[in-house]
């Protein structure tokens, strides 16, 4: 469904967890990690046409769900009732990033309504609640409030800016459908990778993602793509999977892997970005 004519559009990119490590685990059983987010230039696009009435209407929800439980109509309403707003939105989502991949996808759709909406409805909750707001959503939504390149502790809500250099990325999709849940329970997930004491883009080498070797033990079409990947340098895995990533210095290296890689696999060659491409339309 096309969205309407006078609906305006809105970017949600993507992440890439460059490394995740768990720390430890609290009392509730969520996973303490430190990770390092990036944002990365494959984004959804989220169209809003403001109502006059109080209603909210997702068009098109990813994945074939009820609207009202897809991230992006929850946090519109969540915006709506903490607020006292009275008025309503009407959203399409363009989906181009994968879902259950790891990309934050979802979250990012989520946090670009909370922006966007903050914005045209006028509500002006400031970025504190917003990110209060967006962490009853989800533990990575709030890193796309941030909008920039952070690092990430706790179950990934306590952000802190970090500088990382200009890096382009091939990011692969292997066909499968990674259950967190079913990760964050494995008996042989490590659970004890000692904190940084002063993290940082090179005190970080060599990257690595604590989930990873148990995707790859349980999910054969994630380890094949994997070895794949070897031929043409370090892949890694982002989030909790499947898709997995290389790291090139430069857009023709990215550009090259990318095209020797197999038309059946998923795959973008894509740019890291240090701000969300969403707070130069809401700030310019």
């Amino acid at each position: 469904m096309s969205p309407h004519p006078a609906a305006r559009p809105f970017p949600a990119p993507a992440k890439l967890n460059l490394d995740l490590r768990i720390t430890g685990r609290r009392p509730d059983g969520y996973h303490l990690l430190e990770s390092i987010f990036r944002l990365i230039s494959l984004c959804d696009t989220v169209w809003l046409l403001p109502r006059r009435d109080s209603q909210i209407i997702l068009h098109n929800p990813a994945g074939g769900i009820p609207p009202e439980q897809d991230l992006s109509h929850r946090a519109a309403r969540l915006l709506q009732q903490f607020s006292g707003s009275l008025q309503g939105v009407e959203i399409w989502l363009d989906k181009r990033i994968p879902s259950g991949g790891g990309l934050g996808g979802g979250s990012s759709d989520a946090a670009t309504v909370l922006l966007a909406l903050n914005h045209l409805w006028q509500t002006a909750v400031p970025p504190e609640q917003l990110h209060r707001l967006g962490l009853s959503l989800g533990a990575d939504v709030p890193f796309f409030l941030f909008g920039q390149s952070a690092f990430a502790q706790g179950i990934g809500e306590i952000l802190h800016p970090i500088a990382l250099p200009e890096q382009w990325y091939v990011v692969v999709r292997p066909n499968a459908h990674v259950s967190t849940p079913k990760i964050f329970a494995h008996p042989d997930l490590t659970r004890n990778s000692p904190p940084c004491p002063n993290p940082g883009f090179e005190q970080l080498q060599p990257f690595r993602n604590d989930m990873q070797a148990v995707v790859l033990a349980e999910y054969p079409s994630v380890a094949a793509a994997f070895r794949l990947l070897q031929d043409y340098g370090t892949p890694q895995m982002t989030g909790s999977g499947a898709c997995l990533f290389i790291a090139c210095a430069t857009q023709g290296e990215a550009e090259y892997i990318h095209s020797r890689l197999p038309e059946n696999l998923a795959s973008w060659c894509v740019h890291g970005m240090d701000k969300h491409p969403l707070f130069a339309i809401l700030n310019p």
